[in-house]
């Protein structure tokens, strides 16, 4: 059989070789490929490739199928062998972190270290994230509200408007974020009010957008009884009534109807920076 050509249709191949686990290269690589419509890679993921014989087995499905081959080898010795290989293959070979670690190194006037994985190591970020995590799952959808206290950030909002996996999210970059679902003829905890939580955001989205989700949702349980869960004016009063809840508190509010997870937590960092800085406005 003849090898694959480096591209195939709107495929092609990009190989990620790492002397660590290769969640860098894999980001960055998704990153550069969510540029280009209609095209799609094969990825082909290498790890912790810390020795020739390792490399070399590398080298042997890169050389099957031609493409691109982003790295982050540390060591000189084995990022030369890749790098002179891919040569000889005429296949680029790129260090994607290199641009960085120059820029950083000439800004700092410091040596790059050059130890394997150094991103990874178990420091208090690391530590942080977790706790983070933990606590959004024990603070999800008003469990635990009356000790949300310690949290960085608490998410109120309407049914279906992405609470959850916003604070997920939020969580894995060290951010300790609570959320609280608001449901008709049902009021806040009112511990809300008096705990000093550097942060409260409203969360909600148009009728249409919470319409749709909340029927896929339904279609889920097998549920189809008619319901103001999905009542069209029903689901309009819900979000009029936390409009006006928002505005009540001074709490600022973020439409999730057009926004991804990562766009609305980007705007959540914002608002938290902007609230410890003392520059917290409406948005």
């Amino acid at each position: 059989m003849s090898s694959p050509s480096a591209k195939i249709g709107s495929y092609f191949h990009v190989h990620l070789v790492s002397d660590s686990t290769g969640e860098t290269l894999n980001a960055l690589a998704k990153a550069a490929a969510a540029r280009f419509e209609g095209i799609l890679p094969i990825e082909h993921i290498y790890v912790l490739i810390r020795s020739e014989k390792q490399l070399e087995r590398a080298l042997v499905e890169i050389e099957s199928f031609p493409g691109i081959v982003l790295h982050t080898m540390v060591d000189m010795e084995l990022r030369t062998a890749l790098e002179a290989r891919c040569r000889e293959l005429d296949m680029p070979a790129i260090g994607v972190l290199d641009p960085l670690v120059v820029a950083f190194s000439r800004h700092l006037g410091a040596a790059v270290s050059k130890r394997v994985g150094a991103q990874h190591n178990l420091d208090n970020e690391y530590f942080e994230r977790i706790e983070a995590l933990n606590y959004a799952i024990a603070h999800d959808d008003g469990a635990a509200a009356d000790r949300v206290k310690n949290a960085d950030v608490v998410l109120v909002g309407v049914s279906r408007t992405s609470k959850t996996p916003t604070c997920i999210y939020l969580a894995h970059r060290g951010i300790k974020a609570a959320n609280i679902p608001l449901v008709p003829g049902r009021g806040l905890p009112e511990e809300l009010d008096d705990m000093n939580i550097p942060l409260v955001v409203g969360l909600i989205a148009s009728p249409e957008r919470l319409i749709s989700i909340r029927k896929n949702r339904l279609l889920t349980l097998n549920d189809d009884r008619p319901s103001s869960y999905t009542d069209t004016e029903a689901v309009r009063q819900e979000i009029i009534a936390a409009r006006r809840l928002f505005e009540r508190k001074g709490w600022p509010v973020i439409d999730v109807t057009r926004r991804s997870i990562e766009e609305t937590s980007a705007t959540i960092i914002s608002l938290l920076n902007e609230k410890r800085t003392g520059r917290l406005g409406g948005i």
